[in-house]
């Protein structure tokens, strides 16, 4: 069966040759993941380790590696509402159950991802189903009494647990409270028991394309990385050494508890990583930083 399926999709990819090529990446990232997700779950069902997502997506044979490994997570993430929701919408019947990998690859895409190179037999099927697939996961969000998709994650045990997603809020261009109602619109948010002006998302939340992101107003930085300036907890008009600042998070975090006053020296042995920390303090509003070499820090100090 297997080869037949192969043949199958060969002239699917060459009829989206003409597409873009944000439509030809997605549309092999998808069939790479759904490769990677099958063996990761064979290993599973067989109750033996699976070689790591990782190891299995670095391998030569993967080409767009970097959106495989993000479609192959986030399907794990999603994957028990994608098995009810497919089920109770009789969607993944048995003319489709030799690809069913890719059904949830496609699933996820069509409802949480970027729904782009839909061209090949699996899209066009999901795509037909596509009303009756969002129909159906808004009637499980209504009976579970949740009101976001990553809630409806907490009421299934068999779901991939994931981390959850920090954020640290830059009080030089906001205050904690106006982050949270920003980002109430989208996801649940609470505030971090420990770290101050961190909050704590579901985890998998995606907010690299949101505006406050964009605008260093808030900044994706994990908790421990976080803690190192609170544990320093400088006081404004300090003078403060960053050793090695790029990209940049733990210095635009000083700056904000000094509340931009005093001086903070940082820096970077790394050409490229300078230009990454440059631009993060420049959108931080942070004016207090100061670029220098390694080599001219005694001058600096004295």
């Amino acid at each position: 069966m297997a080869p037949r399926s192969e043949k199958k999709e060969k002239p699917r990819a060459r009829k989206i040759s003409g597409g873009s090529a944000a439509e030809r990446s997605a549309y092999f990232a998808r069939r790479e993941a759904a490769r990677v997700l099958r063996s990761v779950l064979q290993g599973d069902a067989r109750r033996r380790a699976a070689a790591s997502i990782k190891s299995l997506v670095y391998s030569p044979s993967v080409r767009n590696k970097k959106a495989t490994f993000a479609l192959v997570c986030q399907t794990l993430k999603y994957l028990q509402v994608l098995k009810d929701v497919l089920a109770a919408s009789n969607v993944l019947s048995a003319k489709w159950k030799m690809q069913a990998e890719l059904i949830y690859v496609t699933a996820y895409d069509v409802l949480f991802g970027q729904k782009i190179g839909m061209t090949g037999a699996v899209e066009k099927h999901i795509m037909i189903h596509k009303h009756v697939l969002e129909s159906t996961l808004l009637k499980f969000c209504a009976n579970k009494g949740v009101k976001f998709i990553e809630e409806l994650l907490l009421h299934n045990p068999s779901s991939v647990v994931a981390k959850p997603r920090y954020i640290r809020v830059n009080t030089l261009k906001m205050n904690t409270e106006c982050a949270i109602r920003d980002l109430e619109r989208i996801t649940k948010v609470e505030k971090d028991e420990m770290v101050p002006d961190m909050l704590v998302l579901p985890g998998g939340t995606d907010l690299h394309k949101h505006p406050l992101v964009l605008d260093r107003s808030i900044f994706l930085q994990g908790k421990a990385s976080s803690m190192v300036a609170v544990a320093l907890s400088p006081k404004p008009g300090w003078k403060v050494l960053d050793a090695c600042a790029a990209p940049g998070n733990k210095t635009t975090h000083l700056a904000a508890l000094m509340k931009g006053k005093g001086q903070i020296i940082a820096c970077e042995i790394n050409e490229r990583r300078i230009k990454h920390l440059e631009y993060a303090v420049k959108c931080s509003g942070a004016h207090n930083i100061l670029f220098k070499s390694f080599f001219l820090l005694n001058q600096v100090i004295l």
